[in-house]
């Protein structure tokens, strides 16, 4: 497949075009990293810890993926913040992770929603950064080589050395375009680090997805800020905002960088979606807030916002909601 990217207008087909990136990142930070001694802190006062007892009551339904008829988008939560979106004629993974076990914490909760021997023919995967939980080797690795893949700047070689030859990064507001949807990546209040020596050597973000027919926001992580108004102007008309609504305790160490469930609400509104859809919770454990929490916060937000409970989408792992045209 072709595509162009957007405003650079660098079209090319197969081997990327060779972009020229800073050293890093860090001045897009709108917030300071945790220094080593607040790490050491939190870990030794059980900051990540969460007792996983209330993990059946995480909701889980798993069937054959459904597809979509006439123009209608589909979207499946898969877990975490793995969705599958069926829009535009395309299907497409964000930040797929379809492993057990990431580096650094306890095996996943749950299953993904979705088999991986269920998935039809990928046509493209948008990765929001680079953390573990959002980029998983494993699950790249069982891609075609020829899948399009969108990744902020400087990932490309990440993908690259492992063989993938349709790979496009992008600056936050450059877009580019694969069959009848258009890929515009867009900031977040994040940061990325894949070692001890590559802390925002490559940069971070969303993605809004965009069709003849449908709008959809995929914000990746992110703490609460202005971007997300910036995001709503340039982009009016989303259909659905998918939200990360976990990972927020301890909220002084995790604020700078992970909305909690009124923060992601917030966001919603900022960015004026008509739907939003829950993530980024139930799948694995990164803080210390209880398993339950992010959904049960999550609503009662809605609730205080007066918002149609309608057009909240608190998935279940597997779910999959229409949006018609």
């Amino acid at each position: 497949m072709s595509y162009t990217i957007r405003p650079e207008a660098l079209p090319h087909v197969g081997r990327p075009p060779v972009r020229r990136w800073p050293n890093g990142f860090a001045d897009r930070l709108t917030a300071p990293l945790a220094s080593f001694l607040e790490v050491v802190t939190v870990v030794q006062h059980g900051g990540f810890r969460t007792d996983i007892g209330d993990v059946d009551l995480i909701p889980v339904y798993r069937s054959k993926l459904p597809r979509p008829t006439g123009t209608e988008a589909l979207i499946t939560w898969v877990g975490h913040a793995t969705f599958v979106l069926q829009l535009g004629g395309l299907t497409v993974l964000t930040d797929p992770v379809w492993a057990r076990k990431i580096p650094g914490i306890r095996p996943r909760l749950t299953p993904p929603g979705v088999a991986w021997s269920d998935l039809p023919p990928i046509d493209a995967v948008v990765i929001s950064h680079n953390h573990y939980d959002h980029l998983d080797a494993p699950t790249i690795r069982r891609l075609p080589k020829d899948t399009a893949i969108f990744v902020p700047a400087n990932l490309a070689r990440w993908f690259t050395r492992r063989g993938f030859r349709n790979v496009a990064e992008l600056d936050w507001w450059e877009s580019a375009s694969l069959g009848d949807v258009t890929f515009s990546f867009v900031p977040a209040h994040h940061w990325s680090r894949r070692a001890l020596w590559d802390t925002c050597k490559t940069l971070w973000g969303g993605w809004i997805l965009t069709s003849r027919h449908h709008r959809v926001y995929f914000a990746g992580d992110s703490g609460y800020g202005h971007r997300f108004k910036e995001i709503g102007i340039r982009y009016p008309d989303i259909d659905v905002a998918l939200m990360p609504v976990g990972a927020y305790s301890p909220r002084w160490f995790m604020k700078n960088f992970h909305v909690d469930p009124d923060q992601a609400v917030q966001a919603f509104l900022d960015v004026g979606a008509r739907h939003m859809a829950t993530m980024h919770w139930g799948t694995f454990v990164l803080s210390g807030e209880p398993l339950l929490a992010p959904l049960e916060e999550t609503r009662q937000s809605w609730t205080i916002h007066n918002l149609d409970p309608t057009t909240l989408w608190d998935l279940s792992i597997g779910e999959t909601r229409t949006l018609p045209t």
